[in-house]
């Protein structure tokens, strides 16, 4: 089967080990099925394993991809859950993984993952819709309804619009009653949040008219002392990646004179990613697509994601 595999690592030239063509047939362990992909979606799991993170060299090579949604042995259409683990929270087991970490991933013409992954598709969702769903969006709807702690017509901060979570959290807070507000360094991205739900947008660092109840935070590191500061007492950061850098200032004082919370984020439950398809069948959102190219051509959504010009998710239609 064809199939977009990671063959080598290398952090400065990561596209140098992107390797298309045929792979093996995936095998199926008692307790696993295989779903035939119709899309999958690009993340930035998937470049950060070209440049070695989070992949073990006696993996390689594997296929990668996290995210898919397509058709079960029994012909019933599905959405993969990207998290192999156990219990009632998946993401707390300290042995779990994402597909194309210690299993074969989703960029694949077929994919074996655990039967209990497989969520029903509503038929209302086209598959490349559904294929945003299992890592960016869910983890967005894990931060906005389960960490963030907050009822709706509250404000939250966005930091960063534009890429696949913060795009998730600015239109499921929009479609959750929330007041939302983002940030980003360049103007089109701004009016992109606008067009997609924001109601106000602001310049990365920009004085805010008010102080928030809650900040989504991915960007990390350029962010995060403004992230504090818009904060207001009793605030919370719930944060589920720093792509800009990983140890910022603390600055504990403000921390604790304040009473802020950092939580953490990571990814979501099977239950979860259900409710999210169901959110989506009734409100009517729908994930923001960048461009949708041909599996064939992934090296091309690769190459764009890696040069950062682009307004929500990669899709690779089958």
């Amino acid at each position: 089967m064809f199939a977009v595999t990671a063959t080598q690592t290398d952090p400065d030239h990561p596209l140098a080990g992107l390797t298309l063509g045929e792979h093996p047939e995936p095998e199926t362990p008692d307790g696993w099925t295989t779903v035939s992909v119709r899309a999958a979606a690009l993340n930035h799991h998937d470049l950060w394993t070209l440049k070695g993170v989070g992949i073990r060299q006696d993996r390689l090579p594997i296929v990668l991809g996290c995210d898919a949604a397509g058709v079960d042995e029994d012909g019933n259409e599905v959405i993969v859950h990207a998290v192999i683990g156990s219990g009632p929270d998946e993401t707390l087991d300290p042995r779990r993984s994402l597909l194309s970490e210690t299993y074969d991933g989703t960029f694949a013409e077929r994919v074996a993952v655990p039967r209990r992954n497989l969520v029903p598709k509503p038929a209302a969702l086209s598959f490349e819709h559904a294929a945003c769903l299992p890592t960016a969006w869910l983890t967005a709807y894990r931060m906005l309804f389960d960490k963030a702690g907050l009822q709706p017509g509250s404000t939250v901060l966005v930091q960063g619009a534009g890429g696949g979570v913060a795009t998730a959290l600015i239109a499921l807070g929009r479609a959750g009653g929330y007041r939302v507000w983002a940030t980003s360094r360049t103007e089109s991205k701004r009016e992109r949040a606008r067009e997609l739900g924001a109601d106000q947008v602001f310049e990365t660092g920009a004085r805010l008219p008010e102080r928030v109840d809650a900040v989504m935070e991915t960007v990390g590191q350029a962010t995060w002392d403004h992230s504090l500061k818009s904060l207001k007492p009793g605030g919370r950061i719930v944060v589920s990646g720093a792509t800009s850098g990983a140890v910022p200032p603390a600055d504990l004082n403000r921390v604790f004179f304040l009473q802020l919370s950092v939580v953490g984020s990571t990814m979501g439950t099977r239950d979860q990613l259900q409710r999210l398809a169901v959110f989506l069948e009734q409100t009517g959102v729908r994930p923001v697509v960048d461009r949708t190219l041909p599996l064939a051509g992934a090296r091309d959504g690769f190459a764009a994601m890696a040069e950062g010009g682009i307004f929500g998710k990669i899709v690779f239609s089958g």
